[in-house]
């Protein structure tokens, strides 16, 4: 174990000094980040199955999910790369705020409610202009064994932009199928604790499920009624692993 350890920590050492190709100006810029994320997910031993779809190549979508962890970012980056809302303090965890950084993240603090409508103002800007936005409408993360309800106030920029939601269903599994806390990062958890548990984990097998893609509408709390439902209830499809 400790070998397959270390080998991980170098493998994403060495992926972390190329962090900066998130950056380049290219016409594939977010083939790239695809490729990158699955790279990274890789060295921390996790591997993605995509399920439902198809995945429409859209501009300027909404893309919601439930939130377990730190993965979340890769895991999602992997199949819809795009910008992220996130925690204004990501931003400074060390290795990762480089990252989230260069992928674009509008950062939200989930103490200052005040703040929350020059957020959604910024992603309805970025949806207008074309661009994916990724937001985690639960407010916070959750163990994988349970989860929160789909608050409707990032919807609004949805409803404000007239662009679409694609729901997105995330678990994480051990290579048996039992849905899997090793990743989770909540409470009182320190980042390299959750960090560590993933990478001496044997595997972690993170399931994205694709869901139906959500018209607006013009009610932001329906709107996210609608997402919540296509991503709690729907049932599993058959799965494919992506090649990293």
């Amino acid at each position: 174990m400790a070998v397959r350890t270390t080998m991980r920590v170098c493998a994403a050492v060495s992926l972390f000094m190329f962090v900066w190709l998130l950056a380049v100006p290219l016409p594939g810029r977010w083939h790239v980040q695809r490729a990158y994320c699955r790279l990274i997910l890789r060295s921390f031993g996790v591997r993605i199955s995509v399920s439902g779809g198809p995945i429409r190549n859209l501009r300027g979508v909404l893309v919601v999910s439930g939130h377990v962890s730190w993965l979340d970012i890769f895991a999602i980056g992997a199949v819809l790369p795009g910008s992220f809302v996130a925690r204004a303090d990501l931003m400074d965890w060390p290795a990762l705020g480089p990252v989230v950084r260069l992928m674009k993240v509008i950062p939200i603090d989930r103490g200052s409610l005040r703040r929350l409508p020059a957020v959604v103002d910024a992603v309805t800007d970025r949806l207008r202009a074309g661009h994916t936005v990724v937001a985690f409408p639960e407010g916070t993360t959750w163990c994988g064994l349970g989860y929160g309800r789909f608050r409707p106030a990032m919807f609004q920029a949805a409803v404000d932009a007239r662009r679409p939601v694609q729901p997105l269903r995330l678990a994480y599994r051990h290579p048996d199928g039992r849905l899997s806390t090793v990743p989770a990062f909540v409470g009182d958890d320190s980042l390299l604790a959750s960090v560590r548990r993933v990478l001496t984990a044997r595997r972690t097998v993170c399931h994205v499920g694709v869901e139906s893609l959500q018209l607006p509408g013009e009610d932001r709390r329906d709107l996210a009624t609608r997402c919540e439902t296509a991503v709690r209830g729907a049932a599993p499809a058959a799965a494919h692993v992506l090649a990293a």
